[in-house]
């Protein structure tokens, strides 16, 4: 796995052949990015068609409240309710909470899913439901068996064009890894890589290593060449070594992460914080990658959106979270409209699961025993707002019943969600692929959403 921008290890100019090893390696049993690379070119999709469109997966990460965002019911009882207010939107019919007036400005821009559903209501299997279609769990690895979507997108046009990565992922992490990159049971040559932390200004760091030299870089690896060579380590550095060696000191790479190369006025835009990753998603996205996760994290008093009462006070945690989530979101939606890229770039704001219809106090863990408010789990029903994809946009799909508990209309499966992101990239959603048995799996059994 590569991972950009880790603190492991100590930032320094140079590279040692340790380092550089370490920075390239993405699967067990010390496979190189080079050798990686040479894999994927066998087990790509060899007809796969680029239709240069892209999708911006934000995630949420811990399953944020349908009922406290964009599934609000005012006419239900107090506990089901909450304490927040829908306000209109310049779409009719579509309320949403009153801590995203942003969202509420833009609503012609977006379309708001409000009947997803599954059955699974543990971290450990909701993810893995949600980002690859199927609920298991490797307590081993700490991630799902089955491949993530941005896996799949690596796996399926191969994992690098142009020098840059097809599918990558930024932000909060879900045990070790970023949603939507797991490997699962594919080989992690497979594994889009992720980025921790927070963006460089002018340098990309890679494992904790700073490549802002790249004449420098370069000269070490043809020191190292020679060695590697004779140990077996790595074949010469032929196109495919080249590649690899783009990702870890090209310059499109590194323009791309630069946020700084946009005016102040844009990043202000954006926002502080995980939003500047979504500005770098942007830039990501145009500079050619297909595919970019931004997981989001929750806030000071609660990391994740996670709000149980025993985590901490939901209202407190969201009226702290959501302004710079309302910010960040449209400020992403707004400038791939002005861009003109919303007719090819899809964003998909999602999270593993809902919360429950009723909210219930208990004492916090972290407060001194206080009393909080809160939701737990929910998979019956959830809420998932696109934008963009040259898709149909001002509408609410899908309804749940006057609680929010389960969907009376329209119901759909993360299943159907997979086939509306992988048919808008092209993908194939009849592919499947061999498991470690050799039984094929489909990549999705589900149906593109109707009505987008």
């Amino acid at each position: 796995m590569l991972n950009v921008l880790t603190s492991r290890h100590r930032c320094c100019d140079g590279i040692s052949r340790r380092h550089f090893l370490s920075a390239g390696t993405l699967a067990l049993g010390g496979i190189t990015l080079s050798k990686a690379l040479q894999l994927q070119a066998a087990q790509t999709n060899p007809a796969a068609v680029d239709r240069e469109a892209s999708v911006i997966v934000i995630w949420l990460n811990g399953g944020p409240s349908h009922l406290e965002m964009y599934d609000m019911k005012p006419l239900a009882p107090a506990d089901v309710r909450g304490p927040f207010s829908p306000i209109a939107t310049t779409v009719p019919g579509m309320d949403i909470c009153e801590h995203l007036p942003l969202h509420a400005k833009i609503a012609d821009k977006i379309t708001l899913l409000r009947s997803c559903h599954h059955t699974f209501a543990g971290h450990n299997d909701g993810t893995p439901m949600v980002t690859s279609g199927y609920p298991d769990w490797n307590d081993a690895r700490t991630e799902p068996v089955y491949p993530d979507m941005g896996t799949v997108v690596n796996r399926y046009f191969g994992a690098v064009r142009h020098g840059l990565p097809v599918a990558m992922g930024m932000g909060a992490r879900h045990y070790n890894y970023v949603p939507t990159t797991a490997a699962g049971y594919f080989s992690n040559a497979f594994r889009p890589p992720t980025v921790d932390g927070g963006l460089p200004n002018s340098a990309l760091t890679i494992d904790g290593l700073r490549f802002s030299a790249r004449r420098e870089v370069l000269g070490q690896l043809d020191r190292l060449r020679g060695n590697l060579d004779v140990s077996g380590v790595m074949d010469s550095l032929d196109t495919i070594n080249h590649q690899a060696v783009d990702i870890l000191t090209g310059s499109r790479a590194r323009e791309a992460f630069d946020v700084s190369k946009e005016t102040q006025a844009t990043r202000d835009r954006y926002g502080a914080g995980w939003a500047q990753q979504a500005l770098a998603a942007r830039r990501l996205i145009e500079a050619g990658v297909k595919f970019v996760t931004v997981s989001v994290p929750g806030g000071k008093l609660i990391y994740n959106w996670d709000d149980h009462a025993v985590n901490g006070d939901l209202p407190t945690a969201m009226r702290e979270r959501l302004p710079g989530f309302d910010q960040g979101v449209t400020a992403l939606i707004e400038d791939l409209y002005e861009r003109g890229m919303n007719e090819k770039t899809l964003v998909v704001v999602t999270g593993e699961f809902g919360r429950t219809p009723r909210g219930s106090l208990q004492k916090g863990n972290n407060n001194g025993g206080a009393l909080n408010w809160g939701r737990d789990h929910w998979p019956n029903s959830m809420s998932i707002m696109f934008s963009g994809g040259g898709k149909n946009m001002g509408k609410v799909i899908g309804a749940t019943n006057n609680h929010g508990e389960h969907p009376k209309e329209q119901p759909v499966t993360p299943q159907d969600l997979l086939a509306t992101i992988y048919g808008h990239l092209g993908i194939d959603i009849s592919r499947s692929y061999l498991n470690p048995a050799g039984r094929p799996i489909a990549i999705s059994t589900g149906y593109p959403i109707a009505g987008l």
